[in-house]
């Protein structure tokens, strides 16, 4: 059981920024500064497009409205990616199942990207790019610091991790009233949207 507290960090810190957990971990592996990062995460291409992702992520990240599309789209790549890697790491040390570290990763990343989703849905009641940016970049902190931190004392990281995870679903229990006007915000723009085009399709104006 020695990998479940690097596979259960890894995985919360997947549902924050997947590709960002993928270059670390690679990375580590490659500089020899670790030797529990599997070999697959280590390739090259691997590491080249986790890279380019994790850039697109950067920028989406910190721009209101585009990050909750962002996190939409990444509502099963996240959790998978957390799967993968957890699954890598405990073959790697051969002592966890690969089923089961699949499924602590998952499920992990799964919580820590409803966190994030609710969060930035929150953020996004006021659209104002200032506090995205701060949240984005105390994010992708937060992942490089605690997965830094877990490849040389993995147990105290967990901890740390699973104190994060809690105090971030109270969170966004606690802002669940600004995360439904937002999606009622959401859906009436779209219904606007929706009856302008269909005004313009049926008096002919053009689309501007």
């Amino acid at each position: 059981m020695t990998v479940l507290p690097l596979v259960f960090t890894s995985g919360w810190a997947s549902g924050i920024n997947a590709y960002a957990v993928v270059l670390l971990l690679g990375v580590f592996g490659a500089t020899g500064l670790s030797d529990d990062v599997p070999a697959a995460l280590q390739r090259p291409d691997v590491l080249i497009v986790a890279g380019v992702l994790f850039l697109c992520e950067a920028v989406a990240d910190k721009i209101p409205y585009v990050d909750s599309v962002w996190d939409s789209v990444h509502t099963v790549i996240r959790p998978v990616a957390g799967a993968v890697v957890g699954a890598l790491l405990a073959g790697q040390s051969g002592s966890l199942s690969d089923l089961a570290a699949g499924a602590v990763g998952g499920s992990t990343a799964l919580a820590s990207h409803l966190v994030k989703a609710g969060t930035r849905m929150a953020v996004n009641t006021s659209p104002e790019p200032f506090s995205n940016i701060v949240l984005s970049t105390a994010e992708d902190l937060g992942v490089a610091g605690l997965v830094t931190f877990a490849m040389f004392n993995p147990q105290a990281a967990a901890v740390i991790a699973a104190v994060l995870l809690a105090a971030g679903l109270a969170l966004v229990i606690y802002l669940w009233t600004r995360i439904r006007r937002f999606l009622r915000r959401r859906a009436q723009r779209r219904e606007e949207k929706r009856l302008a085009a269909e005004s313009r399709r049926v008096t002919g104006t053009p689309p501007y």
